[in-house]
């Protein structure tokens, strides 16, 4: 099916108002409803890069949050974050004006096309960025709303003339429930959030109530390896549902030795070097006697390193098949991912120390991670350091004894205080870093001024040591401190 031109479509010349405009998420919604025509203003507290980028293209945003920054004639756009009280959003409810959710109208920024839906707890913003540009590299000009820059790409969002449309699909706050994917690819269902979700069987059944959304005749893409996806893709087959699964176990690792769905990418990673990844994947179908049979199989070499980034590829892959693109040219597509804005993201080098940025807030993500940096350190002849912000004090109260495993796979650790997003110290006493500190195995220092942190973290740097900037708040801030720091102490 042809999308229309986006001038053509009804959102062209609506006016929209999103509060909280500089956030990673809104900030795409505000420049694809841009991209369609739409009249688009938005205000935020603090500012940010994100921020910065909208004021550049010439969309009306503001600091700070006051009634009198809302059209009257705009539909007002809001994410969880936003609270019942934020003066904006207490004046369009007022006078009576539409309210949506950003999910809501991501939906509408992706009226006409093929939605693909990347979901899962970890992994969504890598995927989701990975087939993004490796569909522009294959010429289809996708839709895209990637949570972070994708570097080659030089922004989160576009809107092509292409059929796809590529998004995050956010779990977190339930709001994936909006869409009605063409394709849905899970890279885990592994418990988080349990603030809202309660239970690890409520997390799991919106991801069941999410597999429901497709459209009839829509593919679910899940990652055998995880236990939780592996589930999903059990359950929706069994209901009829067309599913594909991926990951590096073969057919016979699977249930029953038999293929979940109608098919399986296996994922072979065949050598690490140089903060790359070497990897084979194969498809398998069914044949005529039901057993599995392999078809088409790739070489992908990415430029980024992690096995992690490698079955993230597998999934993007296998995406890509689903949307008509040639296997060879997906996977030239995916070697020419760069990767996207905090993950892995390098920040500069100086005195020999090599300073990465990355958002990963989960301990699944942490050892994941670091497990990936341990090699690109041990590569330098150098060490692996890193300073770790957590994210939420209901996660990290349920996970300390977990993100305390993940960062003793770090030689040095310095860990700064919570970043509470929509959370408070005072619903939460008894919950600082120092909890996550205490539990790594060997030890790590607990600073709670995250500017003393970082700068505590680079004086314990040498030359061919590699620092991670670690976690999902303001700590990417720090980066800049710890190089400036380097340079600082470099100089006679």
């Amino acid at each position: 099916m042809s999308a229309a031109h986006p001038k053509d479509l009804p959102l062209a010349g609506r006016a929209f108002h999103l509060i909280g405009v500089g956030g990673a998420g809104m900030s795409v919604v505000a420049e694809l409803l841009a991209e369609h025509g739409a009249r688009v203003t938005g205000s935020d507290a603090n500012g940010g890069t994100a921020f910065e980028r909208l004021a550049e293209r010439g969309l009306g945003v503001v600091l700070g949050h006051a009634g009198a920054n809302v059209p009257e004639d705009a539909v007002v756009v809001v994410s969880t974050a936003i609270r019942d009280t934020n003066p904006e959003l207490v004046t369009a409810r007022e006078r009576g004006q539409e309210v949506l959710h950003r999910s809501q109208a991501l939906a509408l920024a992706a009226t006409g096309r093929r939605f693909v839906a990347v979901a899962g707890a970890h992994g969504k913003t890598t995927t989701s960025g990975m087939l993004a540009e490796a569909l522009t590299q294959a010429g289809e000009d996708p839709s895209f709303a990637v949570g972070g820059v994708v570097s080659a790409l030089g922004s989160g969002a576009h809107l092509g003339s292409g059929d796809a449309f590529v998004a995050e699909a956010d779990e977190s706050d339930a709001s994936f429930l909006s869409y009605t994917p063409a394709i849905e690819l899970v890279t885990n269902v592994e418990p988080d959030h349990l603030d809202r979700y309660g239970t690890t069987q409520a997390f799991e059944q919106a991801f069941v109530d999410f597999a429901h959304r497709l459209v009839p005749g829509g593919l679910l893409i899940a990652c055998s390896d995880d236990p939780g996806a592996l589930r999903l893709a059990v359950s929706s087959a069994g209901e009829g549902l067309r599913v594909v699964t991926f990951g590096a176990g073969a057919p016979d690792a699977l249930p029953g030795g038999r293929l979940v769905g109608e098919g399986h990418t296996q994922l072979a990673v065949l050598g690490r070097s140089g903060g790359s990844t070497r990897s084979r994947l194969t498809r398998w179908v069914t044949g005529p006697d039901g057993q599995a049979v392999a078809g088409e199989s790739v070489e992908v070499r990415l430029a980024v390193p992690g096995d992690h980034v490698a079955l993230d590829a597998a999934g993007a892959w296998t995406a890509g098949l689903e949307l008509g693109v040639d296997a060879d040219v997906m996977a030239a597509g995916l070697a020419a991912f760069g990767g996207t804005g905090r993950r892995f993201e390098d920040r500069g080098e100086v005195a020999g120390v090599r300073v990465v940025d990355d958002y990963a807030h989960h301990p699944t993500e942490v050892a994941a991670l670091l497990t990936a940096a341990r090699a690109v350190a041990q590569e330098r002849g150098g060490r692996l350091l890193v300073l770790f912000q957590p994210h939420l004090f209901s996660r990290t109260l349920s996970f300390a004894d977990r993100f305390g495993q993940a960062l003793a796979l770090a030689d040095e650790v310095v860990v700064t205080a919570v970043y509470p997003a929509r959370e408070t110290q005072e619903q939460f006493p008894q919950v600082t870093g120092q909890l996550v500190s205490s539990r790594v195995p060997g030890g790590a220092r607990y600073v709670a001024d995250r500017v003393e942190a970082a700068e505590a973290l680079a004086d314990e740097a040498r030359s061919g040591d590699l620092l991670l900037t670690v976690g999902a708040g303001d700590v990417t801030q720090m980066a800049g401190v710890v190089l400036d720091r380097l340079a600082g102490r470099s100089t006679p």
